[in-house]
């Protein structure tokens, strides 16, 4: 195999969890990656920091209310500034960028994702919220463009490292793989029945036992949603049905996933829990690089144990499920209902409980439309959000 060549990479929310993380290891990695893009929302003080610490050439800030702020602080550095979510659809297009790590959190991340693919750049995929929107669309489209689409869930990248090489060979175009295994550490409530959780407040499910993620993704992981999410994406990222995924709760989070072949062999990824890792993997694919990230001691790991999920308590992952069998709309009205319900849980407008029946009355309440194009996803984004923050304000839960 011919050496890996340097890559210019575009960072999507990279004042976030994965896109701080994905900085640290492309400076660690700085003789095969270039920044070229940097973009966030509203963090313009570490969005700066950032800028001023890697050059790219350019930045976007969502927020147009602090264009001015990262402007003048850049423009002296010679990094162009530019603001508004029609301006980050645009920079993604630039001939520069090779790949596109998309790390925004949720359907904030659709049309820029979008975007890049209808520019033909391969995509380092962080924001699964836009495959649960709109898989069929983005598959469909990457395809048509020749875009591939790199995981970095580190389930997702788990799944993704144990396929490689297994599709060379197959038996009468019969796929490799019988079924996949999602991994959940199972949050910091695993155990916990619903008299316990109805009390839970946002101090105590942001408390993740491994792993050290943002806001959003802790509570959906608390809740199972997270998982959940990650099996509507598992469906559209592998071409596999919901028959196909299960998930096991593994507390320890050393095996990040698992891939059952149709002989009945089976591949697990291990590891500790480090979000580098998988980042840098979709980063450099095919390649596999050195890197210094810690290194597993199965002594310090004697048991690894596995269990059911406790849908009976944490409902989200069957109502994920039960989206992912309707198809069509279905899990867009599940994402943008339950990115309602986290933001008011965040808030202690809600309750723990009261987020899955916020999502489940959603799911009955929006129109149900089988093949929707992009502005029907659009409209049914607005709609859940519209309902959900009715059922919320007339406490109707």
């Amino acid at each position: 195999m011919e050496k890996m060549g340097k890559r210019n990479i575009a960072i999507l929310g990279s004042t976030g969890s994965i896109g701080t993380q994905a900085i640290e290891v492309m400076l660690e990695q700085k003789e095969y990656f270039d920044v070229t893009l940097l973009a966030a929302f509203n963090n313009a003080e570490l969005l700066i920091k950032q800028a001023l610490r890697v050059q790219p050439n350019a930045v976007v800030i969502g927020n147009e209310q602090k264009y001015k702020q990262v402007k003048e602080a850049l423009i002296p550095h010679d990094i162009k500034v530019f603001a508004g979510a029609d301006a980050l659809e645009q920079a993604v297009a630039m001939d520069s960028i090779d790949t596109v790590l998309t790390a925004m959190v949720g359907y904030a991340g659709l049309k820029p994702t979008l975007a890049a693919i209808q520019a033909g750049k391969d995509i380092a995929l962080a924001n699964k919220e836009t495959l649960v929107v709109a898989g069929e669309l983005i598959t469909s489209i990457a395809h048509q463009k020749g875009v591939n689409i790199y995981p970095v869930d580190s389930e997702h990248s788990a799944i993704f490292q144990c396929i490689a090489g297994e599709f060379d060979y197959t038996i009468n175009n019969q796929t490799a793989i019988e079924k996949i295994y999602l991994t959940a550490s199972g949050g910091p409530f695993r155990g916990r029945n619903k008299d316990y959780l109805a009390q839970v407040k946002k101090e105590e499910a942001l408390k993740h036992p491994n792993w050290d993620m943002g806001a959003k993704i802790t509570i959906d992981s608390a809740s199972l949603m997270n998982k959940g999410l990650e099996v509507i994406e598992a469906h559209w990222l592998f071409g596999l049905s919901a028959e196909q995924i299960d998930v096991i709760v593994h507390p320890q989070s050393i095996i990040h996933s698992i891939v059952q072949f149709i002989d009945g062999s089976m591949k697990a990824q291990m590891g500790l829990p480090d979000m580098k890792l998988p980042i840098q993997y979709a980063l450099a694919y095919p390649y596999r690089m050195p890197a210094s990230f810690k290194r597993f001691d199965f002594m310090h790991y004697p048991s690894l144990t596995f269990e059911k999920p406790d849908t009976e308590n944490f409902p989200n992952l069957n109502l994920a499920y039960e989206a992912l069998r309707q198809g069509g709309n279905m899990p867009c009205v599940i994402n943008a209902a339950n990115e309602v319900a986290v933001a008011y849980f965040l808030m202690d407008k809600i309750s723990f409980l009261a987020m899955s029946k916020l999502i489940e009355i959603c799911m009955q309440k929006v129109s149900f439309k089988k093949n929707p194009t992009l502005d029907d996803l659009v409209q049914t984004d607005k709609d859940s959000r519209a309902i959900a923050h009715e059922l919320i304000k007339k406490n109707n839960l």
